[in-house]
């Protein structure tokens, strides 16, 4: 195990004390907030404006055939269709985070998934944003009858869906064709847990507490 000054390999809370927190921008989605907190005793508050985001999830889904899903969408801010897997926002008030990446698996590609674990957690853009992303390993997929299928609307009306071999799409990535971050963080992380045959997983409901909304109230403060 890797070690630093003694102690595993790892992040770790350190928050400072908060002065004052205003909200400078109201969004739809996500919201703008102006901090200002005290970073050491002897410093004067610093003061940092970043994206206020309620965190999402994301699915690399994998078959018998060692092949994983992916889904092709339009992306506005970069003006590209992007090679995905199946994601979406923790912005269902109390829903846990696994049971919204199994709800946002049956939208985005009418799939349901036996076996299911933790792939890998991270933080999108940690210098300007909240935003927390749990990436879930699902396997044994299998779909949903067409009668009970979710209606995608605007830019998920025409998400191109594709079964891909695994190899293929971590081959993709080092080759710079995939950008999507959870995609990459998605199939890299798999190809590393592939080696010990997923083993090393965390259980799903395993809890996901560097989110900064569902830390508990001692990480917090």
């Amino acid at each position: 195990m890797a070690k630093t000054d003694g102690e595993a390999l790892g992040d770790s809370f350190s928050p400072r004390r908060l002065l004052s927190s205003e909200k400078v921008y109201d969004g739809r989605i996500w919201d703008v907030v102006q901090d200002t907190f005290e970073y050491a005793p002897e410093m004067a508050p610093l003061v940092r404006d970043y994206i206020e985001h309620p965190g999402a999830v994301a699915v690399l889904v994998l078959n018998d055939a060692n092949e994983v899903l992916m889904i092709n969408q339009y992306r506005h801010p970069v003006r590209m269709n992007l090679w995905e897997i199946p994601a979406g926002l923790l912005d269902i008030e109390g829903e846990a985070p696994h049971l919204a990446a199994a709800r946002e698996l049956a939208e985005e590609a009418d799939l349901i998934a036996s076996d299911w674990a933790v792939l890998v957690d991270l933080f999108l853009s940690p210098g300007s944003s909240s935003e927390a992303i749990r990436i879930y390993l699902a396997r044994n997929p299998r779909e949903i009858p067409l009668d009970q299928r979710h209606e995608r609307t605007d830019e998920e009306a025409d998400m191109v869906i594709s079964w891909v071999p695994l190899d293929d799409a971590i081959n993709a990535v080092l080759a710079g064709r995939i950008h999507n971050p959870s995609a990459v963080a998605g199939l890299l992380a798999a190809s590393a847990a592939r080696l010990g045959n997923y083993a090393s997983l965390r259980p799903v409901d395993t809890p996901f507490d560097v989110h900064p909304r569902l830390r508990s109230s001692e990480q917090a403060t």
